[in-house]
C-alpha cells in the first residue's frame, strides 16, 4: 500500500531533519549560536568539546541547511540559521516549556532518566 501522505524523499529529508535535532553535541552547538556567531575555536572552548567533534557536528549542521558559514580572515566564522532555525528554535522552546520540561523533570514525583 502505498503512503497517500508523504513521499519517500519527503520522509527521508524529515529524518534528516529530525536527526540532526538528536545528537546532545549538535544541540550544544546549536544554542552556543543562538547569541552569535563563533569560530569552531570559540565553540570548542566554551563547550569544552574536542575540535574535531565540533568541525564533525558542524558539517552536519552546514550541510542540513542549520548554520552558515562566512569566512574571515582566516577563520571560518559559523551563524546559526536566522531564516529558519533560530525562530524554530524559539518555537521549540516554548513548545518544551508548557510539555516537555515537566516529563523529564517530574513524573508523578519521579524524577525520570533518559
Amino acid at each position: 500500500m502505498k503512503n497517500e501522505y508523504i513521499s519517500k524523499n519527503k520522509l527521508k529529508a524529515y529524518k534528516l531533519f529530525f536527526g540532526t535535532l538528536t545528537s546532545e553535541d549538535r544541540l550544544l552547538i546549536i544554542n552556543a549560536l543562538r547569541d552569535k556567531a563563533k569560530t569552531v575555536n570559540e565553540l570548542q572552548k566554551e563547550l569544552k568539546l574536542e575540535q574535531t567533534r565540533v568541525s564533525h557536528n558542524l558539517r552536519r549542521l552546514r550541510h542540513c541547511g542549520f548554520v552558515n558559514v562566512v569566512q574571515q580572515g582566516k577563520y571560518r566564522v559559523y551563524r546559526l540559521n536566522r531564516g529558519t532555525i533560530s525562530p524554530l528554535m524559539n518555537m521549540i522552546d516554548s513548545h518544551m516549556e508548557e510539555f516537555c520540561i515537566k516529563i523529564v523533570s517530574h513524573k508523578h514525583g519521579r524524577v525520570l532518566r533518559l
